[in-house]
This record gives C-alpha cells, sequence and structure tokens, in this order.
C-alpha cells in the first residue's frame, strides 16, 4: 500500500465537461501507473462510471451516490474511498464530486483525518463552461466559492467564442492559471501536480471499513429497477435494466425531447450496440459507442419533482 497519494480533485458545475475530461486524461494514463477515480453523483444510479468504462488493468473505479460528497462524508463517502484505496493501491487519485456539490468543503475533508498522510491533495481543478460564462449565465455559490482556491482553471467550450468573449468570461474570474479547451481535452501535462508521486508507505495506513452498499438486483430481470430523490438543489430520478433488454434510440431521443431535465446521461443496449449519451437543458445527444455491458442506466435531473409513474409509463414504450 501507498501513502501521500497524488490526489486531484476535478470540480465544476453541472454539464462543464468533468466526466469528459477525465476520459481525455485517462487516454493520457502513464502505461507504469495504476489510477483510480472516485465518482460523485447526485442521482442515486450512478453514471460516470460506466460512462468512462474502459477495457484498461490500470484504471478502478468507485462511486458515492446519491449526493454531494460533502453531505454524504459519513459512512459512504469514508468507506468508499477506503474501499476503492485498498481494492486500487493507486498510484494517483482522481475525485469527480457532483456538479451539484461543494468543492470547497470536500477538500477540507480530504486534508483531515484519516486521509491526512494517506493522500497527497494537490490543487484543485476547477472545470468552466465558457460559452455560459460568455453568455452571462452566473456560477452557482458553491462554485463561486471553489474559484480562489483553484490550482487551474478549464475553460471549456470555448470553440465558437469571439475575442470579445474571451475577454468577458476573463473579467469575471480571479487571477489563476487557465486553459481553454474544447471537448475539455486537458493536455496531462498541464494537471497541477502531475509530478508528485506516491510513497510506499512503512506501514498500512488506517483506513476506514464498512460493508459495501448491497448492489440492486432484479427480482424480474424484465422490470427496471428505479430510484429518485429529491434534494435541496433538484430532484433527480434513475433507472437500471438487466443486460438484456434492448431500447430504439429513436424512440429515446424523443422522450428526453418532451421533457424539461437539467441532466441527462445514458447507457444503453439498443438495436445498434451499446451507447451512451449525455446532455445538459434538454440540447440534443450525441450517441457513443460505450464499453460498458453491465446493464442499462439511465438518470435525469429535474429542477422539480416529476410524475414518476407517468415517466415510467412513457419511458417503458422506448423498449424493443
Amino acid at each position: 500500500m501507498l501513502q501521500d497519494i497524488p490526489t486531484h480533485v476535478i470540480a465544476g458545475p453541472l454539464g462543464a465537461g468533468k466526466t469528459s475530461l477525465i476520459r481525455h486524461l485517462l487516454e493520457q494514463r502513464p502505461a507504469n501507473e495504476r489510477w483510480a477515480i472516485l465518482i460523485n453523483e447526485f442521482g442515486q444510479i450512478g453514471l460516470d462510471a460506466a460512462l468512462l468504462s474502459r477495457d484498461d488493468d490500470g484504471i478502478a473505479f468507485g462511486e458515492v451516490a446519491g449526493g454531494c460528497l460533502c453531505c454524504v462524508s459519513g459512512a459512504p463517502f469514508q468507506v468508499g474511498l477506503g474501499r476503492l484505496l485498498r481494492k486500487a493501491q493507486p498510484d494517483r487519485l482522481f475525485i469527480e464530486p457532483s456538479g451539484l456539490g461543494h468543492p470547497v468543503q470536500l477538500l477540507k475533508q480530504l486534508a483531515q483525518a484519516p486521509w491526512r498522510g494517506v493522500l497527497a491533495l494537490q490543487p484543485c481543478v476547477l472545470v468552466l463552461d465558457a460559452q455560459a460564462l460568455a453568455a452571462g449565465q452566473p456560477l452557482p455559490a458553491a462554485q463561486l466559492e471553489a474559484l480562489p482556491e483553484a490550482g487551474l482553471l478549464v475553460l471549456n467550450k470555448d470553440e465558437l467564442l469571439s475575442d470579445g468573449d474571451r475577454l468577458r468570461v476573463l473579467e469575471q474570474l480571479p487571477d489563476r492559471p487557465l486553459f481553454w479547451t474544447r471537448h475539455a481535452a486537458l493536455p496531462l501535462a498541464e494537471l497541477p501536480g502531475l509530478s508528485v508521486t506516491a510513497q510506499v508507505a512503512l506501514e498500512p495506513p488506517e483506513l476506514p471499513h464498512g460493508l459495501a452498499q448491497l448492489p440492486a438486483v432484479w427480482s424480474d430481470p424484465a422490470q427496471p429497477i428505479c430510484l429518485s430523490q429529491a434534494q435541496e438543489d433538484g430532484w433527480s430520478i434513475g433507472w437500471r435494466w438487466h443486460p438484456e433488454q434492448q431500447f430504439d434510440l429513436t424512440r429515446i431521443d424523443h422522450w428526453l425531447q418532451n421533457l424539461d431535465w437539467r441532466r441527462a446521461k445514458l447507457v444503453i443496449h439498443s438495436a445498434e450496440g451499446w451507447r451512451s449519451g449525455n446532455g445538459l437543458d434538454n440540447s440534443p445527444f450525441n450517441w457513443l459507442p460505450s464499453e460498458w455491458r453491465r446493464d442499462s442506466r439511465l438518470e435525469l435531473i429535474f429542477a422539480e419533482p416529476q410524475d414518476v409513474a407517468a415517466l415510467q409509463a412513457s419511458l417503458a414504450q422506448c423498449r424493443l
């Protein structure tokens, strides 16, 4: 087991490009390094690990679902991170908090016991939607609070910005290191703390233990597992289907277009194969091939609670 594991928090608001940035970093992972990624999601189903899934023995994923990490900092977070570190024994750790979370509080927790000496916390990377900033959309309060703490501001989605747009974006930000990107394609060399390496622990560190959260199983493979929850920052609903179930991509597209969601993520088994999608504020989906094969998953975040029975009934029409 290693100690002083370089740990990178990749934060930012919903839809800014955190998951895309981590995907690009994974593609650049040195062959001699083991990486672990702990993903926190607002919803209860968990999609980012499926979206990032790749056939690579040097990468391990862990998930903490059901709220931001600073709000689930008891057993779920402590046990989940401890289990991931024991399983992966990584040379480098990445943590992606929910876009509705509080990065500053998370950074404070990671600098305290039981993680002090186990993790070497590096300057936070804050991923921002440059197009949204140029259009005058304000950052959520939790992300504003994180700006002075950022070791790097990744200004994503810059492809349509004029020089004037870029100037308006910069006027809203503090004097911090920054990097403009498209599709969150950050070169690994730009990652703060890249030169930091883990050390061999003289004694095994004391990591939190606990029972793993029991995975939901299908009593009927033809029926999905559906979980919903309401929190202060929004309402989420998610589904998991047995991998044998298949969906029609055109019907899924049409179904999504008729809903007023803030965030949508899915990995599904379709007639064309396994596909993933990721959207913000009813934006059109760009379907991508997926290496995930364990189950089909779909999660939506809304500003207000929805009629669960109506969503279930209409979504059922999208299955083949």
